[in-house]
């Protein structure tokens, strides 16, 4: 919320400067967000009126005006601003004057000087060499009272501060000139002026027909009528100027009075174009298929969650957001209907974000507006109309104020003793009651109890805790102790067969990876193409459309970084994340760290692109494949031996995808991108995946002593022919299977498949679907050297092993 202190100072001026009341306004929990200056310093530019303005002898587009400055004198100035004409006042630099800097950077003096032959004694300038704003069609005109001579500073009191707070959605009732006036008077002491608005005079009967049909919407609904306004009434400059300090453009004067009243009190409210009012007007739920056309030009299709204000033909606008365009005043506008309303908050929040757009109505009646003062603010609103828009023939009706269901007060109570040990610091009685009563609450107290029953305006006192830290603001968060904490604060000791998280980074770090952090929420398209989820966790507020639902896959993520990089030339990518993905499940019930409902698993993944190598002269360049990247997975799990099995994966290549098993449980799967993905993210070539359960990951071996053999080992080679469906698994599960006590490791060397030749016949001995495997045996006693008969029988039972299991033979 963006005002000028000039306006706050007119309800409490405290004997504070800009920043001391900034400070103060933070300390509050009003967080003031920025202090800038309405204009930047410059001098010696003040109110001139043109007396003559003749064309320039020797330019087409110039003219030469005389101009009264005040100094008994007129000053002839050369100008070629198109509005420069007789009985205008506008800025006028004097020589010597220093405006603020131009694009340039460099501040822009006014000297004697001639144009086009014509000698220039000032110059008149426009609000954008003023840096008022960003207007530069012409001299900023001024009103016709303003004294010829003043100084600009002070005529358009430039020397006021803006102000920009960043409210939390708990202080509804400072959403407003006069609110924050109301807590800074609390804070600092200083009187309040609260306006009062004497009730206007009332020249005609007529009301028009209301029907409040939802009181669970709508809770009060106030209004009147007013006829012969001129709707193409200037607004006033003073209202102009405090409106764009609020950072709203004017747009006609009884828009400018709605939102003028709204800066100043708080109060939205909307004005119709009676004449386009057919009938009467119901407040009710929308209807499933009605269409609105807004002021802002958008049509929307309401149901029956959302509020309208409908007239006997149709749907004329969105309760507590915004008007139709059907009923919006015009040019051509006679008479008007005021309206002022209170909507529930409820009612009110989430609506305008269905359709994609918010309103300052809607952001404010959903926090809460005070609703005992709507036929107050209609007089108000009312007054501003007379004044500005009226005419001899202008009258008003009477108010017709429909109270259907105004909110109940609830009474809350504060323990002394409890505001002491929340805050942190002892407080008295005497402190809580004088606190909450400089906020206008009203307090009854007894024996360390005190009570309160909230104001119509203060939505956010509801229990204990509210009440406290209204008592904390008070008596200033700055007069806090800096008491440490009095709980031991003991982690949670890890077991020793588990490393941490932070290892596993380190550990895919010095594989090559780089981390990466990506949202949770993701696009659905990823969930059903690469992660097979028909039904993801979907989130009722996304923050953008292309982040609708929850991920339950990592490697979504991670491809998106790659064409993000291979955007940006990347030739080679090697990324890793370590985060948590989300399913539904039934059977997960809350606690500490569990939701009901949702199971949310940490994941690890990575890919890798691109050469396996960055680019050097002590190797060959080639690209990585999946065996590199499942060299990293056993790196990664070492010293657990994984097993690789085939399998699928919604986004991983059908034959080029093994599952990575533990401790007979899949922990996850490892493999080349799915050739249909790969051409859908346009892809040179195919990335590897790696996706694991973060606790399987982590899980490891004790380590436990052993001592090393004295006894050289022996090593022994043996080929053994295979059918080509048999998996290295499958061989090394058979050599292991003997159980002998000899065998310290056994690794496959070679694969040797046969090739056709020329004359039909196939190569090395073997058929066609055959294939030759070299293993190297590692055989070892810690006791004593291996005799040859030992080494043989070890040997022999491990080929017998092989046939029996795989049906080998020796090559």
């Amino acid at each position: 919320m963006q005002f000028p202190e000039s306006w706050l100072r007119e309800f409490c001026n405290p004997p504070l400067n800009t920043q001391q009341i900034a400070d103060t306004l933070t300390m509050a929990g009003l967080e003031v967000e920025d202090l800038r200056p309405v204009a930047p310093p410059f001098a010696k530019v003040v109110v001139g009126e043109i007396k003559e303005a003749v064309q320039h002898p020797n330019a087409d587009r110039l003219r030469v005006c005389q101009v009264d400055v005040g100094q008994g004198g007129l000053l002839n100035i050369v100008c070629g601003a198109p509005n420069a004409r007789v009985g205008i006042k506008v800025p006028c630099a004097l020589v010597g004057a220093e405006l603020p800097p131009g694009e340039d950077g460099k501040p822009f003096q006014i000297k004697l000087g001639k144009l086009r032959g014509v000698e220039s004694q000032g110059m008149l300038c426009s609000a954008r060499e003023l840096k008022l704003s960003e207007d530069h069609g012409g001299l900023l005109e001024l009103s016709v009272d303003a004294p010829v001579g003043q100084d600009i500073r002070q005529h358009l009191n430039l020397d006021d501060t803006l102000f920009t707070l960043k409210l939390t959605p708990n202080l509804a009732h400072c959403l407003s000139v006069y609110g924050v006036a109301r807590e800074l008077s609390a804070l600092t002491g200083a009187p309040l002026k609260t306006p009062v608005f004497a009730p206007v005079e009332v020249g005609l009967a007529e009301k028009l027909p209301v029907k409040v049909s939802a009181p669970d919407l709508c809770g009060r609904f106030s209004g009147r009528i007013v006829r012969n306004v001129n709707t193409r009434a200037a607004t006033p400059a003073w209202m102009v100027d405090r409106l764009a300090r609020c950072g709203q453009r004017s747009v006609t004067a009884l828009v400018d009075i709605s939102n003028y009243v709204m800066f100043e009190l708080g109060r939205p409210s909307h004005i119709f174009d009676l004449e386009k009012i057919h009938g009467g007007l119901d407040v009710r739920w929308g209807q499933p298929g009605e269409q609105l056309k807004l002021l802002n030009g958008n049509t929307v299709t309401v149901d029956g969650d959302v509020g309208v204000i409908a007239d006997d033909q149709a749907v004329e606008s969105l309760a507590g957001i915004m008007g139709g365009d059907a009923t919006a005043v015009s040019d051509d506008t006679r008479h008007v209907y005021v309206e002022a309303a209170f909507w529930w908050p409820k009612a009110v929040a989430g609506r305008s974000r269905r359709f994609n757009f918010s309103t300052d109505a809607g952001h404010r009646f959903e926090r809460g507006v005070d609703p005992q003062l709507t036929v107050e603010h209609i007089e108000r609103i009312t007054q501003l109309i007379v004044d500005i828009c009226g005419t001899p023939d202008t009258v008003c009706g009477p108010i017709d104020d429909q109270q259907v269901k105004m909110p109940t007060p609830q009474p809350v109570t504060l323990r002394v003793a409890r505001a002491a040990k929340v805050i942190g610091m002892p407080v008295t009685q005497a402190q809580c009651v004088d606190a909450l009563t400089r906020l206008g609450l009203p307090v009854a107290e007894q024996d360390g109890v005190v009570t309160v029953v909230p104001p119509s305006y203060r939505f956010d006192l509801q229990i204990e805790e509210d009440l406290i830290e209204e008592v904390a603001r008070l008596v200033g968060y700055e007069r806090l102790p800096h008491t440490p904490p009095v709980a031991p604060v003991v982690p949670k000791a890890r077991e020793e067969a588990r490393r941490g998280a932070f290892a596993v980074r380190r550990q895919l770090a010095a594989l090559g990876y780089q981390e990466t952090i990506n949202y949770s929420f993701v696009e659905e398209r990823w969930e059903r193409e690469l992660a097979g989820n028909a039904q993801p966790v979907r989130l009722l507020n996304p923050i953008a459309s292309q982040m609708s639902v929850m991920r339950s896959s990592l490697l979504g993520s991670l491809l998106a970084v790659l064409k993000f990089n291979l955007d940006r030339k990347a030739a080679r990518v090697r990324v890793f994340e370590l985060g948590r993905v989300f399913f539904k499940d039934p059977s997960v019930s809350n606690s500490d760290s569990t939701v009901a409902g949702f199971d949310q698993p940490m994941r690890v993944a990575g890919l890798a692109y691109g050469a396996l190598d960055s680019l050097q002269w002590g190797c060959t360049d080639r690209a990585v494949d999946f065996f590199d990247v499942k060299g990293d997975v056993q790196a990664l799990l070492a010293p657990l031996q994984p097993e690789f099995r085939p399998a699928e994966h919604p986004a991983m290549h059908p034959g080029r995808c093994a599952s990575v098993w533990l401790a007979g449980r899949c922990a996850g799967h490892v493999g080349e991108l799915h050739p249909k993905w790969r051409q859908g993210y346009e892809l040179a070539q195919a990335p590897v995946l790696f996706e694991l359960d973060l606790d399987a990951v982590l899980a490891r071996q004790v380590p436990s002593f052993r001592t090393v053999s004295r006894h050289q080992a022996a090593e022994r080679d043996i080929a053994i022919v295979v059918k080509e469906a048999v998996t290295h698994a499958a061989v090394m599960q058979a050599i292991r299977s003997t159980g002998n006590a000899l065998l310290r490791d056994a690794i496959l060397f070679d694969v040797y498949r046969p090739r056709k030749l020329a004359d039909g016949s196939i190569s090395g001995g073997l058929s066609a679907d055959e294939k030759s495997l070299a293993v190297r045996l590692t055989l070892s006693r810690d006791d004593a050297t291996l005799t040859d008969e030992e080494i043989d029988g070890a040997v022999r039972s491990t080929v017998e092993a092989l046939t029996a299991h795989v049906g080998a033979r020796l090559r």
